[in-house]
C-alpha cells in the first residue's frame, strides 16, 4: 500500500484538514495548533507527554499546541486516519463563543480516546473539507465547527501545558529561538542566553522538551515555512526565510515530518 497523506482546503480560516493511510512512522515532532484526529482503520501507536497511545478504528487522538510526540503504525500495517488541526487563537475565539464569553483555558486531557457523539459530529465537520471554498455553506460548516469544539469540553481540562513549567534558563533559550527560528543558532550562543553550559542545556533541554536544542529549532522552521507555503510564497524563498540551507534540504524535512513535500502541502489538493 503507498502513502496517501494529503492536506485539505477547509471554508473556515484556522482550519486545517488532514487525511492519511500510511504505515509511515514520524519522530518526535511538535504542531502549533490543536489536533482532533479520529482513526478510521488499522492501529496507531504514539509516545506523548500525556502517555502512551494505543488507538484502533473509532478512537479519537489529540494534540496540544507545542505537545511533543511521534506516531507509528501497530504492526507494521498501514492505518487510516483524518485529522482537524486548530489554530488556537481560532479554538479560543470559538470557546468563548460556546461558553458565551466565559473565558478558560482549553487543553485536551487525554490523548485517546473513544466517543460516539463526537464520531458523528466530526464527520459533519470533516466532510466539509471536500467542498470547494466557492461552493461550500459557510453557515452550515460554522455550524458543525461550534458544534464540535462544544462536544470537545468534555474531553478537555485546565491542566496547563508541561511548556509553562520550564525552567528560567530553558525559557530564556527556546524564548531565543522562538524569536527567530530562521537564525544560525548556535549552542553557544543558546548556553550564553541560558546562563548554563554547552553540555547542561543539551541535557536540560531534551528533558524538559523532549527534544534537542537542534530538532527544536527544526520543529519551529518547519512551521514558519507552513505558513510561508500558505501564504503563496515560492518555494525556493521559503526555505531561504526559513533558515533551510536549500530548497531540497527544505522537502528533505518536510517530507520526514509531514509526510508530504512542500509542493503537495501547498497544493492543497482536495
Amino acid at each position: 500500500m503507498n502513502d496517501s497523506i494529503r492536506f485539505h482546503n477547509f471554508p473556515l480560516p484556522g482550519i486545517e484538514p488532514m487525511s492519511a493511510a500510511s504505515r509511515r512512522s514520524y519522530p518526535r515532532h511538535t504542531h502549533d495548533q490543536f489536533g482532533i484526529g479520529l482513526v478510521d482503520s488499522g492501529g496507531h501507536a504514539s509516545w506523548s507527554g500525556r502517555g502512551q497511545v494505543e488507538a484502533g478504528p473509532g478512537h479519537f487522538i489529540s494534540v496540544n499546541p507545542g505537545e511533543v510526540h511521534d506516531g507509528r503504525a501497530i504492526g507494521d500495517r498501514p492505518r487510516s486516519w483524518r485529522i482537524l488541526y486548530f489554530e488556537p487563537a481560532l479554538m479560543e475565539e470559538t470557546r468563548a463563543d460556546v461558553l458565551e464569553g466565559a473565558t478558560g483555558t482549553f487543553t485536551f486531557a487525554a490523548p485517546v480516546f473513544a466517543d460516539a457523539s463526537l464520531r458523528r459530529v466530526f464527520d459533519v465537520a470533516f466532510a466539509f473539507s471536500r467542498a470547494t471554498i466557492a461552493s461550500a455553506d459557510t453557515m452550515a460548516c460554522e455550524t458543525a465547527i461550534l458544534r464540535l469544539v462544544a462536544r470537545l469540553g468534555v474531553h478537555s481540562t485546565t491542566r496547563m501545558n508541561d511548556a509553562t513549567k520550564l525552567t528560567a534558563c530553558i525559557r530564556r533559550a527556546r524564548d531565543r529561538i522562538d524569536a527567530d527560528p530562521a537564525a544560525r543558532h548556535t549552542l553557544a550562543d543558546l548556553a550564553r542566553e541560558a546562563h548554563v553550559s554547552r553540555f547542561q542545556l543539551l541535557r536540560a533541554f531534551a528533558r524538559e522538551l523532549c527534544l534537542t536544542p537542534h530538532a527544536y529549532i527544526l520543529q519551529r522552521r518547519i512551521s514558519f515555512a507552513r505558513r510561508l507555503i500558505r501564504a503563496r510564497y515560492d518555494l525556493a524563498e521559503v526555505a531561504l526565510i526559513a533558515g533551510f540551507c536549500d530548497q531540497s534540504h527544505l522537502t528533505r524535512c518536510f517530507v520526514r515530518h509531514l509526510g508530504v513535500t512542500p509542493a503537495r502541502y501547498g497544493s492543497n489538493s482536495a
